[in-house]
Order: C-alpha cells, then sequence, then structure tokens
C-alpha cells in the first residue's frame, strides 16, 4: 500500500509538470472530475486505468516506478554534523539555499558577491556533504528528496530561531502574497491532532508549487519562506495571573 501510494504521488507530480488537468484525465477515462479527484485522493486505481492516464504523460510506468526508486535513495534530512558544516559559513549557507531552490551557478555568481572560483569550492563542499552532486560545466543535482527539511532543532532551526526569527517577523506582512493569521483557541487532541495532519498537507502543497514553477525563469520566481507551526502556549502575563496551585500533605 504504502509503494501504491508514493506511486501515485510521482503520477500526480508528473502530471502537474506536464500540465495535465484532472479536467482532462476526467474525459480521458471517461468519468466525472470530482470521481478523478477521489480516485486520486483515496489512491485507488486499476492497473488499466493508471496505464491510460500514463498515456496523457507520454510516460511508461516503468517511468513512474524508475522516478520512485531515484526519490527514494535521496535525503530526506542531513546529519547534526553536516548542518553544522554549512550553517557554521554564510556562504556555504548560501550556496546550500540556492541549490535547494533551483537556482544554478551562473545565477549564483551573478546575483551575490561571490566568485566563480569560490562558488566551485563551495559547490565541491556541499558535494563532498552529499547535499548535490556537481556536474561537468558546474551544473548541480540534488541529491536530497521533494520532502526534505532540516533537523528539528537542529543547527540549522537553531540559527533560525535565535537570528532569523526576529528578522521573519519584522514585517506588516502587508504586500502582495502575504499573510499572517494568529487564532487562539482550546482544541482537544483529536482535534490538534487533525490540525497538524492538514497543515501537514499545506506544507506539502507548497513544496509541490515550489516544484512546479521551476520551469519558470528566476525572474518570475522570488525567494518565499513559510512558516508553520502550532503549540501548547499562554502568554506569558496570563500565566502569571493563574491561581497558584496549593498543595496539601496528609500524614498517616
Amino acid at each position: 500500500m504504502a509503494y501504491s501510494g508514493a506511486l501515485v504521488e510521482v503520477l500526480k507530480r508528473e502530471l502537474r509538470s506536464r500540465g495535465v488537468t484532472y479536467a482532462q484525465v476526467a474525459r480521458k477515462l471517461n468519468l466525472s472530475e470530482a470521481s478523478v479527484k477521489r480516485m486520486f485522493s483515496r489512491k485507488n486505481f486499476t492497473l488499466k486505468r493508471l496505464d491510460q492516464i500514463c498515456q496523457l504523460t507520454h510516460a511508461e510506468f516503468s517511468d513512474l516506478a524508475r522516478a520512485l526508486f531515484q526519490e527514494e535513495n535521496l535525503v530526506s534530512q542531513l546529519t547534526l554534523e553536516q548542518e553544522r558544516e554549512i550553517v557554521s559559513d554564510k556562504k556555504l549557507f548560501l550556496a546550500a539555499v540556492c541549490a535547494l531552490n533551483h537556482v544554478g551557478f551562473e545565477q549564483i555568481t551573478g546575483i551575490y558577491d561571490i566568485s566563480r572560483a569560490e562558488c566551485i569550492q563551495l559547490l565541491t563542499r556541499l558535494d563532498r556533504l552529499g547535499f548535490i552532486q556537481l556536474l561537468p560545466n558546474n551544473r548541480i543535482k540534488l541529491l536530497v528528496s521533494r520532502n526534505f527539511s532540516w533537523l528539528p532543532d537542529g543547527p540549522i532551526q537553531r540559527f533560525f530561531n535565535r537570528q532569523a526569527h526576529n528578522e521573519y517577523f519584522r514585517s506588516r506582512f502587508d504586500r502582495p502574497g502575504e499573510f499572517q493569521l494568529v487564532v487562539n483557541g482550546m482544541l482537544s487532541k483529536i482535534s490538534s491532532a487533525a490540525i497538524v495532519s492538514r497543515l501537514k498537507r499545506l506544507a506539502r502543497e507548497f513544496s509541490d508549487l515550489h516544484n512546479d514553477d521551476l520551469r519558470l525563469p528566476l525572474t518570475e520566481r522570488s525567494a518565499m519562506s513559510l512558516l508553520i507551526a502550532i503549540r501548547h502556549w499562554e502568554l506569558q502575563a496570563f500565566a502569571e495571573l493563574r491561581r497558584k496551585r496549593i498543595v496539601t500533605h496528609t500524614g498517616s
């Protein structure tokens, strides 16, 4: 089930990359668009339907399986030591983020005050770390998966909390494409788990859109950061007003 579900995800990405819509899939299968969406959501396909959808993308089933195999062998997280090395060097960190955003060698040296020789050195270090593969003509091949993330409470997340966090929130979030919302409430464990699940889906959608937009020139894309968080929390000023619990001891 896990394998077939992952295969469907590869198929969905293939459809997006080819610009094939659910409506087109519905016409091909002689189904309603709602039925197609439900089929993808439930990851419930017959081999015949899978083959028909592959025809829309001009791909073979073996192509999907090969893409899935390659993706499963990519890195989803770095080690603690790898993150420490990356975050310890500002330019190396920049090169890693550029690689994650599929910014190429010529663009890095054109946008930032980094010489070609220095950029090659930085990319070579990332290659040694297993983060990328530096190909001939300074082409960059990412070796991390589409769901790659930094280590929870790792060196890079701690860097963000220590330095970038304040920079990030030093904004009114009122420019086009920006949005901030703070919602307070009291939820049960079940409701909290449901929200977390939806936030994870949103993060995957952000990643999917990021990969879809890689086809666009760099001039039509801009660096965006999505921060998703939910936690047990009460404003300290409120917490200080809570009544202190009185602990009583009974003797035998």
